[in-house]
């Protein structure tokens, strides 16, 4: 019995002894585990927090705010450029971009995509009936300037470049467009102004050569 009370409890404390004191030979060493904290196991249990700054999820509104009014402002100026169009189509006037002629395009004019078939080929020749008086003026000009550099009268050579920058321009606007655009849209209003000015422009082209031969 005295054997078994002899020996230590091992569920008792033991005293810590300073290792560093006086008398001691043998230091004891007192094994403590710090506490552990309710820390989850297993995957998937995440606690960890991430903070956004303010100012990024400001900035990110502010981003979606002006997006959101750039795209009304997008779809409000397609309504109001279609709504422009169809008031445009209702009135037969199509907005006329320059492609004539090619090289330094000053009129708009393409007879294979807007006059119908069956009307394409008077068209041509309305165009190049436009074209040869263009043609004649230029050349009566040329002829004059040779003729009044060998002594002939100047004012013969005024009343060519009269013709030349009047007459071009003018037989376009008064005759050849409202053809054009007759053809294109069929409108007997626009027939009738071609007629009324095409015979106008034949009558002085027939008294312009008359006052030049006499």
């Amino acid at each position: 019995m005295s054997r078994f009370n002899s020996d230590p409890n091992p569920f008792d404390e033991e005293e810590e002894v300073n290792p560093f004191s006086k008398g001691s030979s043998v230091p004891a060493v007192k094994a403590r585990i710090p506490p552990l904290g309710h820390e989850p196991m297993g995957f998937g249990h995440n606690d960890a927090t991430v903070d956004i700054p303010l100012d990024t999820m400001n900035d990110s509104k502010k981003k979606e705010k002006d997006l959101a009014s750039w795209e009304a402002d997008l779809k409000r100026r397609e309504k109001e450029i279609k709504r422009r169009e169809d008031a445009v189509a209702k009135t037969g006037i199509t907005p006329d971009d320059k492609n004539w002629p090619p090289f330094f395009p000053i009129i708009h004019h393409d007879i294979a995509n807007e006059i119908p078939i069956h009307a394409q080929r008077l068209q041509y020749l309305a165009f190049a009936s436009w074209l040869g008086i263009v043609l004649c003026l230029v050349f009566n000009l040329i002829a004059v300037t040779v003729c009044w550099i060998r002594g002939g009268g100047v004012k013969i050579f005024f009343l060519a470049v009269i013709y030349v920058l009047m007459g071009c321009p003018l037989s376009y606007i008064l005759w050849y467009r409202p053809l054009y655009r007759a053809m294109r849209t069929d409108s007997a209003l626009k027939f009738g102004w071609f007629f009324l000015f095409y015979l106008i422009h034949i009558g002085f082209c027939i008294f312009a050569s008359y006052s030049s031969c006499t």
